[in-house]
């Protein structure tokens, strides 16, 4: 991929670094144990659960920004060949997720997720930095609503990823996509256009991705004592827990747990205050929004401060966050019984160090992945025409 405007090796390479965290924290969460024998969340489900995916998501938004100028959004034919190359890519990134779905994998699988989300984000794509800013800003609060508003009245939820067969449902599972399933994309279109905010602002050098890190530690710790002091509220913890006397303790390790999504639907509206992981309140949103913003500033600011060497190796260990869909694939494929029959513990350390050498392998040898250079077959294709 050639450097645009607005553009940098440095940069990507940091893009890649950040999304191969997100990988390594979504497969974390997905092999390891997420509770301890005494029932808390274990340090690498506290530290992962939910703030990975969410990150997954925010640089989804940083490549559409990058793909489609950068700092200098493209505008005329140009937005319009770009507009439908990612269409055609979220298409097959779906399609490729419904694949998945249908495997015996006991996984949350994100990609149909990750497809709808492009889409929805096609009508921002010829937006500045500010504006994208200000609607992140607006939809953390308005999409939960939107979403809590609107999931009584949908389809009952499916407790499956989706796969070829909710095909013949074709309103259960726009629904699911929209607002019920594990990634819903009308909430997480928070995410997207945060992501595309950032891509569109100039992140050389290391001061600006520090003072990123540093606004993303300080929103993520704002939005969840601001939680946190709503529910340990009484008449707030009433509401969330009816019929229930629940010490603080109690309360917090319900509350620190996966909500799988979504609160329950047509449950209280105080649960919109909750912070929980997979819970897409505003709350959560801009928590892991904050979360999300300390990794990618972080990893700017190391490939811009380290020496050319360091650099060179930084691209290396990056290489899975550049091939992200073929990794993940890899992955999934790995939870299955014909290819891994044992579901032990120590299978993760095997998950890293395959999906890191295929990083690793294809980084060195200066080439695309094999699903990134399928599902981005039809842009390329655009782009000659013209």
């Amino acid at each position: 991929m050639t450097p645009g405007p607005g553009r940098s090796a440095g940069r990507l390479v940091g893009v890649d670094l950040a999304r191969t965290v997100a990988l390594l924290g979504m497969m974390a969460t997905h092999v390891l144990e997420g509770h301890t024998a005494a029932g808390h969340l274990t340090t690498v489900q506290w530290l992962a659960g939910g703030r990975a995916s969410a990150l997954f998501a925010v640089l989804a938004g940083v490549s559409l920004a990058l793909v489609t100028g950068g700092t200098a959004p493209q505008r005329g034919g140009d937005l319009g060949r770009s507009a439908a190359g990612i269409a055609a890519r979220a298409v097959l990134i779906a399609l490729i997720g419904l694949a998945l779905g249908g495997l015996e994998t006991g996984l949350a699988i994100i990609l149909t997720y990750y497809g709808v989300l492009f889409l929805l984000g096609l009508p921002f794509l010829g937006l500045r930095a500010l504006p994208l800013a200000v609607l992140a800003g607006v939809w953390v609060v308005v999409g939960p609503v939107v979403s809590h508003v609107v999931r009584p009245e949908l389809p009952g939820r499916v407790y499956a990823s989706p796969d070829f067969a909710r095909l013949g449902e074709p309103g259960a599972l726009l629904a699911d996509l929209l607002f019920t399933g594990f990634y819903p994309a009308v909430p997480w279109l928070a995410y997207l256009l945060a992501g595309m905010a950032l891509g569109r602002i100039d992140l050389r050098g290391w001061r600006t991705p520090l003072r990123l890190a540093g606004w993303g530690a300080g929103l993520a710790v704002t939005a969840t004592v601001a939680s946190r002091l709503c529910t340990s509220d009484q008449g707030i913890r009433g509401a969330l827990f009816p019929n229930r006397i629940l010490t603080d303790d109690q309360a917090l390790r319900i509350l620190e747990n996966s909500l799988h999504g979504s609160p329950p639907t047509g449950g209280a509206w105080q649960w919109l205050l909750v912070v929980s992981p997979h819970s897409a309140t505003p709350f959560d949103l801009a928590q892991t929004i904050g979360t999300s913003l300390v990794v990618l500033g972080l990893a700017l600011a190391l490939v811009h401060v380290v020496p050319r060497r360091g650099k060179v190796a930084l691209a290396v260990v990056a290489g899975a966050g550049a091939i992200p869909l073929t990794a993940y694939t890899l992955h999934v494929l790995m939870r299955t019984e014909a290819v891994w029959p044992a579901e032990r513990q120590d299978t993760f350390g095997w998950h890293v160090l395959v999906v890191l050498g295929l990083g690793a392998t294809f980084a060195l040898a200066g080439r695309r992945g094999p699903l990134e250079a399928i599902v981005g077959w039809p842009g390329r294709a655009l782009k000659r025409s013209d």
